[in-house]
Protein backbone atom coordinates (compact mmCIF):
# COMPACT_ATOMS: atom_id res chain seq x y z
CA UNK A 1 0.00 0.00 0.00
CA UNK A 2 1.19 3.14 -0.85
CA UNK A 3 1.11 6.38 1.40
CA UNK A 4 0.59 9.57 -0.40
CA UNK A 5 1.19 12.85 2.10
CA UNK A 6 -0.66 16.19 0.92
CA UNK A 7 1.19 19.61 1.44
CA UNK A 8 0.35 23.33 0.64
CA UNK A 9 3.06 26.01 0.02
CA UNK A 10 2.07 28.99 2.04
CA UNK A 11 1.49 32.15 -0.02
CA UNK A 12 3.91 33.41 2.56
CA UNK A 13 6.98 31.94 1.28
CA UNK A 14 6.04 32.90 -2.34
CA UNK A 15 6.14 36.86 -1.10
CA UNK A 16 9.06 36.43 0.76
CA UNK A 17 12.02 34.99 -1.46
CA UNK A 18 14.11 38.62 -1.95
CA UNK A 19 17.06 36.87 -3.28
CA UNK A 20 15.21 35.33 -6.17
CA UNK A 21 15.47 39.02 -8.19
CA UNK A 22 11.43 39.68 -7.63
CA UNK A 23 8.65 39.40 -5.55
CA UNK A 24 5.64 37.20 -6.70
CA UNK A 25 2.17 39.30 -6.76
CA UNK A 26 0.27 38.35 -3.76
CA UNK A 27 -2.24 36.05 -4.67
CA UNK A 28 0.26 34.09 -7.50
CA UNK A 29 1.09 32.03 -4.86
CA UNK A 30 -0.15 27.95 -5.75
CA UNK A 31 -0.83 25.14 -3.81
CA UNK A 32 1.77 22.25 -4.10
CA UNK A 33 0.90 18.99 -3.77
CA UNK A 34 3.72 16.26 -2.79
CA UNK A 35 3.80 13.05 -3.48
CA UNK A 36 5.61 10.45 -1.13
CA UNK A 37 4.88 6.53 -1.60
CA UNK A 38 5.55 4.74 1.16
CA UNK A 39 9.05 2.77 0.54
CA UNK A 40 9.49 -1.18 2.32
CA UNK A 41 13.05 -1.62 3.43
CA UNK A 42 14.47 -4.74 3.31
CA UNK A 43 16.69 -7.29 5.04
CA UNK A 44 17.99 -10.22 4.55
CA UNK A 45 18.32 -11.93 8.11
CA UNK A 46 20.16 -14.59 8.86
CA UNK A 47 20.40 -17.15 6.21
CA UNK A 48 22.22 -20.18 7.20
CA UNK A 49 23.36 -22.53 5.47
CA UNK A 50 23.95 -26.02 6.44
CA UNK A 51 25.96 -28.44 4.59
CA UNK A 52 26.01 -32.49 4.79
CA UNK A 53 27.57 -34.36 2.86
CA UNK A 54 27.21 -38.31 2.66
CA UNK A 55 31.30 -38.13 3.85
CA UNK A 56 33.84 -35.80 4.71
CA UNK A 57 33.81 -33.41 2.01
CA UNK A 58 35.59 -30.00 0.72
CA UNK A 59 33.12 -27.77 -0.04
CA UNK A 60 33.29 -24.33 -1.69
CA UNK A 61 30.24 -22.04 -1.44
CA UNK A 62 29.41 -18.51 -3.48
CA UNK A 63 26.77 -16.24 -2.88
CA UNK A 64 25.59 -14.21 -6.28
CA UNK A 65 23.74 -11.30 -3.91
CA UNK A 66 21.15 -8.96 -5.49
CA UNK A 67 21.93 -6.24 -2.47
CA UNK A 68 24.64 -5.57 -0.01
CA UNK A 69 26.34 -8.17 2.11
CA UNK A 70 26.47 -6.60 5.73
CA UNK A 71 27.54 -9.78 7.64
CA UNK A 72 28.96 -13.05 7.60
CA UNK A 73 30.80 -15.71 9.59
CA UNK A 74 33.22 -16.83 8.28
CA UNK A 75 34.13 -14.38 6.91
CA UNK A 76 33.01 -14.29 3.02
CA UNK A 77 36.56 -13.70 1.06
CA UNK A 78 34.96 -14.52 -2.59
CA UNK A 79 33.06 -17.37 -1.48
CA UNK A 80 33.90 -20.19 1.33
CA UNK A 81 35.85 -23.08 1.69
CA UNK A 82 35.18 -25.48 3.92
CA UNK A 83 35.35 -29.10 4.71
CA UNK A 84 32.18 -30.73 5.84
CA UNK A 85 31.16 -33.83 7.85
CA UNK A 86 28.58 -36.00 7.15
CA UNK A 87 26.53 -34.60 10.48
CA UNK A 88 26.68 -31.06 8.91
CA UNK A 89 29.95 -30.02 11.26
CA UNK A 90 32.30 -27.44 9.19
CA UNK A 91 35.86 -26.68 9.34
CA UNK A 92 37.93 -24.20 8.00
CA UNK A 93 41.79 -24.34 6.98
CA UNK A 94 42.38 -23.07 10.41
CA UNK A 95 40.52 -25.64 11.91
CA UNK A 96 38.45 -23.16 13.51
CA UNK A 97 34.63 -25.32 13.70
CA UNK A 98 31.12 -24.05 12.70
CA UNK A 99 27.81 -25.35 12.58
CA UNK A 100 26.43 -23.65 9.74
CA UNK A 101 27.69 -20.79 7.18
CA UNK A 102 25.97 -17.51 7.76
CA UNK A 103 25.32 -14.35 5.75
CA UNK A 104 23.03 -11.33 6.02
CA UNK A 105 22.31 -8.32 3.94
CA UNK A 106 19.81 -6.12 2.72
CA UNK A 107 18.44 -5.56 -0.73
CA UNK A 108 14.90 -3.73 -2.48
CA UNK A 109 13.28 -7.06 -3.29
CA UNK A 110 10.00 -6.99 -3.56
CA UNK A 111 8.33 -9.91 -1.93
CA UNK A 112 5.22 -11.73 -2.50
CA UNK A 113 2.44 -11.71 -0.24
CA UNK A 114 0.05 -12.96 -2.57
CA UNK A 115 -0.15 -16.40 -0.95
CA UNK A 116 0.47 -17.00 2.80
CA UNK A 117 -0.69 -17.41 6.68
CA UNK A 118 -2.04 -14.52 9.08
CA UNK A 119 -0.97 -16.13 12.33
CA UNK A 120 -1.56 -14.61 15.77
CA UNK A 121 1.28 -13.08 17.71
CA UNK A 122 0.46 -16.03 20.26
CA UNK A 123 0.39 -18.77 17.85
CA UNK A 124 3.98 -18.04 15.81
CA UNK A 125 5.74 -21.00 17.91
CA UNK A 126 3.22 -23.55 16.83
CA UNK A 127 2.94 -22.58 13.60
CA UNK A 128 6.50 -22.10 12.61
CA UNK A 129 6.81 -25.96 14.37
CA UNK A 130 4.34 -27.57 12.59
CA UNK A 131 4.99 -25.74 9.23
CA UNK A 132 8.55 -25.87 8.88
CA UNK A 133 8.55 -29.40 9.56
CA UNK A 134 5.99 -30.17 6.63
CA UNK A 135 8.15 -27.97 4.55
CA UNK A 136 11.32 -30.44 5.61
CA UNK A 137 13.36 -28.62 8.38
CA UNK A 138 14.96 -31.34 10.79
CA UNK A 139 13.79 -30.23 14.60
CA UNK A 140 17.51 -29.42 14.94
CA UNK A 141 16.84 -26.52 11.76
CA UNK A 142 13.67 -25.51 13.10
CA UNK A 143 14.23 -24.55 16.55
CA UNK A 144 17.33 -22.45 15.41
CA UNK A 145 14.99 -20.72 13.15
CA UNK A 146 12.22 -20.19 15.73
CA UNK A 147 14.75 -19.17 18.50
CA UNK A 148 16.12 -16.80 16.07
CA UNK A 149 12.83 -15.06 15.07
CA UNK A 150 10.42 -16.00 17.99
CA UNK A 151 11.08 -13.28 19.99
CA UNK A 152 10.53 -10.70 16.92
CA UNK A 153 7.13 -12.02 16.07
CA UNK A 154 5.40 -13.54 19.11
CA UNK A 155 4.22 -10.18 20.85
CA UNK A 156 2.67 -9.02 17.51
CA UNK A 157 -1.27 -9.04 17.47
CA UNK A 158 -1.06 -10.83 14.28
CA UNK A 159 1.94 -11.68 11.65
CA UNK A 160 1.60 -12.07 8.04
CA UNK A 161 3.63 -14.48 6.95
CA UNK A 162 4.78 -15.67 2.89
CA UNK A 163 7.59 -18.30 2.54
CA UNK A 164 9.19 -16.99 -0.90
CA UNK A 165 10.87 -19.30 -4.08
CA UNK A 166 12.13 -17.49 -7.00
CA UNK A 167 11.27 -13.97 -5.44
CA UNK A 168 13.82 -14.92 -3.12
CA UNK A 169 16.13 -17.42 -4.62
CA UNK A 170 16.72 -15.32 -8.05
CA UNK A 171 18.27 -12.32 -5.74
CA UNK A 172 20.86 -14.68 -4.04
CA UNK A 173 22.15 -17.53 -5.76
CA UNK A 174 24.18 -20.21 -4.62
CA UNK A 175 26.73 -22.10 -6.07
CA UNK A 176 28.09 -25.02 -4.40
CA UNK A 177 30.96 -27.70 -5.60
CA UNK A 178 30.34 -30.23 -5.89
CA UNK A 179 26.53 -29.39 -6.97
CA UNK A 180 24.68 -30.90 -4.17
CA UNK A 181 22.07 -34.07 -4.55
CA UNK A 182 18.95 -32.34 -2.69
CA UNK A 183 18.97 -28.64 -2.11
CA UNK A 184 16.03 -26.73 0.03
CA UNK A 185 16.14 -23.19 0.62
CA UNK A 186 13.10 -22.24 3.07
CA UNK A 187 12.95 -17.83 3.48
CA UNK A 188 10.29 -16.41 5.22
CA UNK A 189 9.10 -12.74 4.41
CA UNK A 190 6.32 -11.12 7.12
CA UNK A 191 4.80 -8.02 8.20
CA UNK A 192 3.21 -7.34 11.29
CA UNK A 193 -0.39 -6.72 11.75
CA UNK A 194 -2.27 -5.25 14.04
CA UNK A 195 -5.77 -7.20 12.88
CA UNK A 196 -6.23 -10.10 10.98
CA UNK A 197 -6.60 -10.12 6.99
CA UNK A 198 -7.99 -12.97 4.48
CA UNK A 199 -5.15 -14.68 2.19
CA UNK A 200 -5.02 -17.71 0.27
CA UNK A 201 -2.84 -20.29 2.19
CA UNK A 202 -0.05 -21.61 0.32
CA UNK A 203 1.19 -25.70 -0.08
CA UNK A 204 4.28 -26.60 -0.21
CA UNK A 205 6.65 -29.50 -2.29
CA UNK A 206 7.95 -32.28 -0.75
CA UNK A 207 11.24 -32.61 -0.16
CA UNK A 208 13.44 -35.58 0.20
CA UNK A 209 17.10 -35.46 1.38
CA UNK A 210 18.95 -37.59 -0.95
CA UNK A 211 22.90 -37.64 -0.70
CA UNK A 212 24.61 -34.31 -0.47
CA UNK A 213 22.22 -31.98 1.26
CA UNK A 214 22.50 -27.94 1.32
CA UNK A 215 19.76 -26.79 3.45
CA UNK A 216 19.56 -23.10 4.10
CA UNK A 217 16.51 -20.89 6.47
CA UNK A 218 16.31 -17.29 6.41
CA UNK A 219 14.00 -14.34 6.33
CA UNK A 220 12.74 -10.96 6.63
CA UNK A 221 10.95 -8.38 8.45
CA UNK A 222 8.95 -6.13 5.96
CA UNK A 223 8.30 -3.15 7.24
CA UNK A 224 7.89 0.62 5.74
CA UNK A 225 9.81 4.08 6.22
Amino acid sequence: MKRLLVGTLAAALALGLTGCGQQQEEGDAKPVIYLYPEQQEECDAKPVIYLYPEQQTEVAVSLDYDGTLTAAYPAYENGWRVTAEPDGTLHDENGNEYSYLFWEGENDADYDFSKGFCVAGADTADFLRKTLSGIGLTPKEYNEFIVYWLPKMQENPYNLISFQSERYTDGAKLTIDPKPDSELRVFMAWKPLNRAQPIEPQTFPSFERDGFTVVEWGGCEVTTK
